[in-house]
């Protein structure tokens, strides 16, 4: 998946590059972030009943796809190892999990 984002992430700075004179900050591509996780609030509302709309479970799998796609393209930025660091996530969290106030 990360390479996959990372040739996506590419092509997009080809564009940014052709129509802006630029590519995206990595600032810029977190407030884009931010409006996807938006969309992604009110696809959830629409799956509690509150925003129904006809294509909701493609939208929300759409939804989920692309801020995943800016997660791993901020890492990627960033030098972030995700695979490691989601695995040592998960082991510290189960640790709490499982201790004695669990």
């Amino acid at each position: 998946m990360q390479e996959r984002a990372r040739t996506v992430r590419s092509r997009y700075a080809e564009v940014e590059a052709s129509s802006y004179g630029r590519s995206w900050t990595t600032e810029e591509i977190m407030l884009g972030f931010l409006g996807d996780v938006g969309d992604l609030a009110k696809l959830v509302q629409g799956k509690a009943g509150v925003r129904p709309r006809p294509d909701l479970d493609e939208a929300l799998a759409h939804e989920l796809a692309d801020c995943l796609w800016s997660v791993l393209t901020l890492a990627d930025a960033y030098d972030v190892d995700l695979g490691a660091s989601f695995s040592s996530t998960m082991d510290e969290l189960e640790e709490i999990l499982s201790g004695p106030d669990a």
